[in-house]
């Protein structure tokens, strides 16, 4: 079916029903919005769309995801999504017209943001629903002061694809490491095609030689095997009928990306007495979702990245600083763009769609499982080539 073409746009997802779909009016449009004193309106150019989107619209209500950007029927709420935007109005002094910013916007076509704290390197939205919430979701980056930004489709859509997982990424290895795998000699990681589960298995791969990183063991689906086994970041990668055939014995640290109930119990099940740590990451699998309640062994623990951001950013000896964070970062979130376009790897391949049939497409594929692990989705609702 034809989506009605109009100018300006948002996606929205019912809430209790997240195959359900539509398209409204953008209220950040300037039709709809004028701007008021210290605002500006940013024009949204184009999103990434990942497993990740689901698991913000599965914890939708959990983790304030719909609070983000509200819409104007409560039963629905818009998708964040990562991306790019251009400023097109500035009633802020510091924030020029023109300016690209880097960050975690609503799927539509424009953002009207009360921009605040604005420095060399971006600036921070505090609109009041946006207030009390993690404050790593309201801040926006400025392109040209990003060492690793580049003006190219390519490159943006490999940051939006990527980035905001291998940040979460990055935290889950520093987190494990911090607890010395909670003594395990594995680690199994489930929906380990997507992408920050490959993010995950890099940055903990890093530290193999030095002694202080388990076997890396990844559950995926038969279609997804291949692409994930040619990146060479699992020690083994396995199919999901596989996991019974593996060694119960061996202490195991269990990230679940899936979020599938099911599965999560034949883990605990097949670990009795082995399993030294159940962390919940996703929700890939969610119509799956459930419970974790009644498990045999360690209860299930959802891991929260801005909380590892915000012990990370603090001061010595727990913290390193803000520039220390992101300094190390940077140095990974590098390293990782190299191994996935390494020559015989597989790589990951950026898609561009453009218009409200692509981005209802693109969604409705990856709701039912369908999405190619080995494509990385930019999508724009702005008109024109």
């Amino acid at each position: 079916m034809t989506m009605p073409m109009q100018t300006d746009q948002r996606f929205l997802i019912h809430r209790t029903d997240l195959q359900q779909t539509q398209f409204a009016a953008d209220p950040d449009a300037p039709p709809a919005r004028p701007l008021a004193e210290h605002q500006a309106r940013l024009r949204i150019e184009h999103f990434a769309l990942t497993a990740n989107n689901l698991t913000y619209a599965a914890f939708g209500e959990a983790m304030k995801y719909w609070q983000f950007f509200p819409a104007a029927d409560p039963a629905w709420g818009c998708l964040p999504v990562w991306g790019f935007a251009t400023v097109a109005e500035s009633r802020i002094s510091g924030l020029a017209v023109g300016r690209r910013v880097y960050g975690c916007l609503p799927a539509g076509t424009h953002l009207a943001v009360q921009a605040d704290r604005i420095s060399a390197t971006g600036f921070q939205d505090i609109s009041p629903h946006r207030t009390d919430l993690a404050a790593v979701y309201a801040r926006y980056d400025f392109c040209d002061a990003d060492p690793l930004w580049h003006a190219s489709a390519q490159a943006e859509g490999l940051q939006a694809v990527l980035k905001p997982l291998f940040v979460t990424s990055f935290l889950i290895d520093d987190f494990m490491a911090e607890n010395s795998f909670y003594g395990a000699k594995q680690v199994l990681m489930s929906s380990a095609s997507s992408k920050t589960a490959l993010g995950t298995a890099f940055c903990m791969a890093l530290r193999k030689g030095g002694g202080t990183s388990p076997r890396l063991l990844g559950l995926t689906s038969p279609a997804n095997a291949a692409f994930t086994r040619g990146l060479g970041l699992f020690d083994q990668v396995l199919d999901y009928a596989d996991l019974p055939h593996l060694d119960a014995s061996v202490p195991t640290v269990y990230i679940d990306f899936a979020g599938n109930a099911a599965l999560r119990r034949q883990v605990h099940e097949h670990y009795a007495g082995t399993l030294a740590y159940s962390c919940s990451v996703g929700g890939t699998h969610w119509q799956a979702l459930g419970s974790g309640r009644g498990l045999p062994g360690p209860s299930p623990v959802l891991f929260f990245a801005p909380a590892q951001v915000k012990l990370r950013s603090g001061p010595p000896p727990q913290g390193w600083g803000h520039g220390g964070l992101q300094t190390r970062l940077a140095l990974a979130w590098g390293g990782f763009l190299e191994a996935l376009q390494m020559p015989g790897s597989g790589g990951l391949r950026i898609v561009h769609r453009r218009g409200p049939d692509a981005l209802a497409q693109a969604y409705a594929a990856l709701a039912a499982g369908q999405a190619s692990a080995s494509e990385g989705l930019m999508l724009s609702l702005q008109a024109g080539g």
